[in-house]
């Protein structure tokens, strides 16, 4: 267990050990519980990264959690706190997806991942913060408010799971769920210093999830550590049967991704750890130019379906005077260009998916996980427009999205690690890729690479203790 914060409640340091302190009678749900609604309402008000808190209900389960502790018939994930993204709905919460124009949408049934968590004991407390439909990777709103990141209030949480991420930095859940359409786990865990995981597409079910681009869309999970989410995965049967990761297993090492460049503090970060992982793994560096061949046009595929996608999404739910009236500009002005795109440039789209897929089989054929940084930055300023690395100008979105969103055209099953922070700079993140249905191999190497650079999340030991850096 951690130390206790002034108020004397035993805060765990992972899931993994609030399950040993709750099933040696340690603490109790009630008290968990009660401590993460404090730490969530703390977070609220520091981040804005919570959209709804239901201390009522989760309090409820709890109770219900020590009976089946006293009575020793305890689930898999009897009595832990977790956080669900408001793009994910929730049965009697309020589930806006972002956007103003869902106020007061309260589902009637629980999606199929929360049915999945609670029915192993997991305990909702409350829905954490999204980009507008999830269509954006900054997790700010012109309706309800940016979320801030842990490390730098001045700085974005990335997106569009901001919120989830942000919430574990601080401290408030130890884990959570979110969802993954073109790195939107990944990279705000990225940018938090926390872990972030997509599992192979259609591992886990979409259903009861607002659809961005169907063809992309994962349900994702992140924690404090591999192990938290490792925790979660196993309980819903993502990497069960257990596989076991070679200690030779074979990487291939992508340093970056055509245009965008690293930059020095993630290439420092990001070189130094392969460094360390080549004196237990075997590391192929994957050429410039092999690499330029394997991610040659997938961005602007994976671009061009989303937009097509998440236009037909929303145009077939809502009439133009609707949209334009209760949607943030960003989004209504995505929906515009959507509008423009004919069936020619989805088949097209579609085309350049299915070549980039075959070409990244061939390129893993002899390797068994591709290794490459998660963001080829830190977290932007939430102002900015652009991003300027070295040479390389570009916007945020392309900075953040570049390096994640392949493995969605794909599907292949992606997680993002912390890497340690140098001389106290902001979280880089190293994205370790396995081929689809290897996701419990996948969680067992990161779990082995976290172990061998050292733990390095940012998750805080209380929700009042929160490092704020201000730019210089």
């Amino acid at each position: 267990m951690n130390r206790q914060p002034a108020d004397g409640f035993p805060h765990p340091a992972g899931l993994r050990d609030a399950l040993e302190a709750l099933a040696s009678r340690q603490i109790t749900a009630k008290g968990l519980i009660e401590e993460a609604i404090r730490r969530a309402q703390a977070c609220k008000q520091a981040l804005n990264a919570f959209a709804a808190i239901d201390a009522e209900r989760a309090l409820q389960a709890a109770a219900e959690s020590d009976r089946r502790y006293g009575e020793g018939s305890q689930r898999p994930l009897e009595g832990l706190p977790i956080a669900i993204k408001d793009l994910i709905d929730t049965q009697d919460i309020e589930t806006r997806y972002g956007s103003a124009a869902c106020r007061g949408n309260v589902p009637a049934a629980d999606a199929d991942i929360v049915k999945a968590l609670t029915a192993c004991g997991a305990i909702v407390i409350g829905k954490t913060t999204t980009h507008e439909f999830a269509w954006g990777v900054t997790t700010a709103s012109p309706s309800f408010g940016d979320t801030l990141n842990p490390l730098d209030h001045a700085r974005i949480p990335g997106g569009s799971s901001g919120g989830a991420a942000a919430a574990i930095a601080h401290g408030a859940v130890l884990a959570g769920v979110g969802t993954d359409t073109g790195g939107s786990v990944r990279i705000p865990a990225a940018l938090c210093g926390v872990v972030g995981f997509k599992p192979t597409l259609g591992m886990l079910s979409t259903r009861g999830v607002f659809p961005l681009a169907p063809t992309c869309d994962h349900v994702g999970l992140l924690g404090a550590r591999v192990d938290d989410v490792r925790i979660l995965a196993d309980a819903v049967g993502v990497a069960a049967p257990p596989v076991d990761a070679r200690p030779c297993a074979r990487l291939g090492i992508v340093r970056h991704i055509a245009p965008v460049p690293r930059s020095e503090e993630v290439a420092s970060a990001f070189d130094a750890a392969v460094e360390r992982m080549a004196q237990r793994y075997a590391c192929e560096d994957l050429s410039a130019s092999r690499s330029d061949a394997i991610f040659a046009t997938v961005f602007d595929a994976f671009a061009a379906i989303v937009l097509i996608e998440g236009g037909i999404e929303h145009l077939r739910r809502h009439d133009w005077e609707r949209i334009a009236t209760h949607y943030n500009p960003e989004t209504v002005d995505r929906l515009r260009r959507a509008q423009a795109m004919d069936l020619r440039a989805y088949a097209t789209a579609q085309q350049a998916r299915r070549d980039f897929t075959a070409r990244l089989h061939g390129a893993m054929s002899t390797l068994d996980f591709l290794v490459l940084p998660t963001c080829p930055c830190t977290a932007p300023p939430r102002d900015a427009g652009t991003v300027d690395i070295g040479a390389w100008t570009g916007t945020v979105r392309e900075a953040l999205m570049t390096y994640t969103a392949p493995f969605n055209v794909a599907g292949f099953p992606a997680i993002s690690i912390p890497l340690p922070s140098r001389h106290g700079g902001l979280p880089a993140a190293l994205q370790i890729v396995a081929r689809p249905g290897s996701d419990g191999a996948l969680l067992q190497v990161a779990q082995q690479v976290e172990s061998m650079l050292g733990h390095a999340s940012v998750a805080q030991d209380s929700p009042d203790h929160t490092t704020t850096r201000r730019p210089e």
